[in-house]
């Protein structure tokens, strides 16, 4: 016995169930295949029946049963309100058999003009707000349909759309609304399925109609003509849309992703200040969220520059004031907002509809195409229905004709008829008519039967054939079923198009951390030991000639400033090692210190060897080698050789650096400078030479060439700098500075121009009171020299102030320099800064 129960045991791996149906017979169901049905059977359940919309007419069955609802309570756009729940009410018993708040959500936000681009409702009461505050209950609230959800249920009393019944089989709801509008495309969509999920943006009305016209009238339209008619999507709450690649995408394929901006401007306020205006925001942002969002990140110093944030929305429109601090720069607080805040978002299209009852992507003109066949149905369907009325009512006019043309035999046979019954069967038999004109003539009235009834039967005869003709024309003409289209949509356009929202914006959204810092000029430093650090140009004052200066960098004992060069924060500074490598870097990159600190170690900047450090640098504001045209840089190293290459070659240049040029094992590269093929180079040498030619002498090279001849050196003697100067114009003075503190301003046509390779001429007397050249520099009257020494002095001294010298004199005291110092480097300042700055103290 135990052994036959055990035998009847099911494997549970292989565990069936019994379902017992009306007549008591059990059915065996294996559970894995009884699962996987029951979940496809709901997952295509809320796919069709709940979450996805339509193609055809753009909306899900709970919005089309309100609309439909709505419509059979007689709540058109011209009559009065009722309560909302009185329409949940009725959505809930007759179609749609869910919870009342699920309908109450989506009758609310068919009223709400910050998520439809066109309402389909007009509420009456608290529908909530951009701020996230939700509606008022449905008892406090009322409704009534807008003037254009007529266009989407327009003739559906016509026959023009299938019903199916209800949920309980007792009434019948259409499966789909005529739907003149393309509400898909107009209104969007979003909704999460099983294992899918759609997010169709909103688009304007009057593009949309005009996008369908142009299909109809060229099928085979590309995406870029599309694109010159609808320019893309336009939210209820406007904003910017910055870039159109995604919009191209998603017209194409159906998904894409849209950068949405909030719409901003930047006002100046009293004192100086500037303030963030926000008049718009991206689409489904909630203001409130928001704002805390923007605290919040004042709060954990992320965003120093903001003073206070007001909310002075109202009826008139959204206005949102960002107040700045004094010294802040507005683009840039405008632009750390977009990057961490919701004034920028991302919105990814992905159109998915039902289409022909199963889901299915679609890209703009598809769905376009998909509304016309939709459309085209419609119309036919009204106009069969048309045709079929006109001509019961052609047919009954013909037996009216005949009854008054013989009204006095007519009336005899019904007077002398027992009943209406016999009286229908004589007439039918005696005038051969039928049923239908024979119930006509038993309906009219006496009065009826006279001439003047004659008359406007036979005309209303004559019209009911013309349109039977015409009706039968449009059925016989698919052409003019488009036509019709076309003229719909014109006149839907006329009637409800208003000005496009979103503004359409070329420029790429994307921020990069350039656009979060703001553009100044600044003085990057290079100390000798390696040390970098960037100081605003405006930390240092110009000074009368021989002063003493004032910190312009913090070393250690041994340590001395070797380059300064002033530029502007966003400049990229191409950086060349003493082993012939270059290196890429955005001046913002490096750390920015005060006149005191040291900076830092390069190494942390670059990838540079323990042997290697930079000797030279140059910056360029707009850095783009591959539309350079004839730029070159122009190289000089210790031992006198020169080099020019293409600013071409440098267009890719890696984290790791690459080779700028080949150079001898006891060479360094000492100077690079950007030419354009029209200038002269001067090279000078420690002891007090230079030679000037035309840099045309030096032929282009490849990176790694070593270049040719540029100066004969004596002995002992080595390459402390090169300048280049255009000849063409105006050409700057050479300022020659020495170690000791001493310099001289030359003119550059004191020196003449000889051939590359020779020894040069006399720059500056190296006697024992001038030390040693440290440095040459072009400057004119619109520049300021700085000057930096061994022990990290920086004096700012105007060029004007420094008379012009012959070559072989030996200058002026140009820095009083404390016992055991000297001077490091020297480089040109344009004073146009300083002297704001100056202005601005006094």
């Amino acid at each position: 016995m135990t052994d036959n129960l055990n035998n009847n045991q099911p494997n549970p791996q292989q565990q069936e169930v019994k379902n017992v149906d009306l007549f008591g017979n059990i059915k065996q169901r294996d559970v894995g295949e009884e699962m996987k049905k029951s979940f496809i059977d709901y997952a295509m359940s809320v796919i069709v029946s709940r979450a996805l919309p339509d193609v055809r007419d753009g909306l899900k069955p709970v919005h089309r049963r309100i609309l439909y609802a709505m419509q059979e309570m007689g709540l058109k756009y011209n009559k009065p309100f009722k309560k909302s729940a009185r329409v949940v009410g009725d959505v809930l018993g007759k179609y749609h058999p869910h919870g009342d708040i699920a309908v109450y959500d989506a009758l609310v936000r068919m009223a709400q003009d910050f998520s439809m681009r066109k309402m389909l409702v007009n509420g009456q009461g608290n529908f909530g707000s951009v701020d996230g505050d939700s509606a008022a209950a449905m008892r406090y609230t009322e409704v009534r349909l807008q003037a254009i959800a007529d266009e989407l249920l327009e003739d559906i009393d016509k026959d023009t759309v299938k019903f199916v019944p209800n949920y309980d089989g007792s009434l019948q709801e259409p499966s789909v609304l005529p739907g003149k509008m393309p509400q898909l495309l107009v209104n969007g969509s979003n909704g999460i399925a099983v294992g899918m999920a759609t997010n169709i943006p909103t688009h304007n009305l009057g593009e949309i109609c005009e996008g369908i016209i142009a299909l109809i009238k060229n099928p085979a339209i590309t995406t870029k003509e599309m694109m010159q008619i609808v320019k893309g999507p336009d939210f209820p709450t406007g904003g910017i849309l910055r870039g159109t690649k995604g919009v191209f995408d998603y017209f194409e394929t159906g998904k894409g992703s849209l950068k949405i901006q909030a719409k901003a401007e930047i006002e100046e306020m009293k004192g100086g200040r500037e303030s963030i205006i926000v008049t718009e925001l991206p689409y489904q942002v909630n203001k409130t969220n928001l704002i805390e969002t923007i605290a919040g990140l004042v709060k954990d110093k992320k965003i120093m520059e903001i003073s206070d944030i007001r909310d002075e929305s109202d009826r008139r429109g959204m206005r949102l004031v960002i107040e700045l601090k004094r010294d802040a720069n507005g683009q840039v607080v405008l632009n750390q907002l977009y990057k961490h805040t919701q004034l920028q978002t991302s919105f990814s299209v992905n159109m998915l509809a039902i289409v022909d009852g199963k889901p299915r992507i679609l890209g703009i003109k598809e769905a376009m195409r998909q509304y016309v066949k939709h459309r085209q149905e419609v119309i036919t369907n009204r106009t069969r229905f048309d045709l079929n009325k006109a001509l019961k009512r052609e047919h009954v006019l013909e037996g009216l004709l005949v009854a008054i043309a013989n009204m006095d035999e007519v009336v005899s046979i019904i007077r002398n008829s027992k009943d209406a019954a016999e009286a229908k069967l004589n007439l039918m038999k005696r005038f051969n008519l039928s049923e239908a004109q024979t119930q006509a003539i038993l309906d009219m009235r006496l009065h009826q039967l006279t001439q003047l009834s004659s008359i406007a039967i036979e005309q209303e005869q004559k019209d009911l054939m013309a349109l039977i003709k015409e009706l039968q024309d449009i059925l016989g003409s698919p052409q003019r079923v488009l036509d019709i289209i076309v003229d719909e949509l014109s006149s839907m356009k006329k009637n409800y198009a208003d000005p496009r929202r979103t503004e359409i914006s070329n420029e790429i959204s994307d921020f990069s951390i350039e656009d979060l810092i703001e553009e100044q000029e600044v003085v990057i430093t290079l100390s000798n030991d390696g040390y970098a650090k960037r100081i605003p140009l405006d930390t240092y004052k110009s000074q009368n000639r021989g002063g003493k200066g004032i910190i312009g960098g913090k070393t250690k004992e041994e340590d001395f400033i070797e380059h300064l060069f002033v530029t502007s924060s966003h400049s990229t500074i191409l950086m060349f090692t003493n082993r012939g490598r270059v290196f890429a870097l955005k001046a913002f990159e490096i750390p920015e210190g005060n006149r005191h600190s040291k900076g830092k170690a390069i190494v942390n900047l670059l990838q540079i060897t323990g042997q290697e450090k930079v000797t030279s640098a140059i910056a360029f504001r707009d850095f783009d080698p591959k539309n350079s045209g004839e730029t070159y840089l122009t190289m000089c190293t210790r031992m006198g050789t020169i080099k020019r290459v293409e600013l071409c070659e440098f267009a890719n240049i890696r984290r790791t650096g690459i080779i700028a040029i080949g150079l001898e094992e006891s060479d360094v590269l000492v100077s690079v400078q950007e030419t354009h093929g029209k200038s002269d180079i001067i090279i000078a040498t420690k002891n007090g030479k230079s030679i000037r030619f035309d840099e045309n002498q030096v032929r282009a090279m490849g990176r790694t060439a070593k270049g040719v001849r540029g100066i004969k050196l004596a002995q002992g003697d080595n390459v402390i700098g090169m300048e280049q100067a255009e000849r063409e114009g105006e050409q700057p003075d050479v300022l020659s500075v020495c170690e000791n503190g001493y310099g001289k301003r030359t003119a550059f046509s004191e020196y003449r121009t000889q051939n590359r390779g020779g020894s040069g001429v006399i720059t500056i007397k190296t006697t024992q009171r001038n030390g040693c050249v440290a440095g040459i520099k072009l400057v004119d009257e619109s520049k300021d020299l700085m000057v930096i020494t061994e022990k990290g002095m920086a004096i700012r001294i105007r060029c004007e102030e420094i008379r012009s010298v012959g070559r072989n004199a030996q200058g002026v005291r140009l820095v009083r320099l404390e016992e055991n110092d000297k001077i490091s480097r020297v480089a040109p300042v344009v004073k146009e800064e300083e002297e704001k700055t100056e202005t601005e103290e006094k």
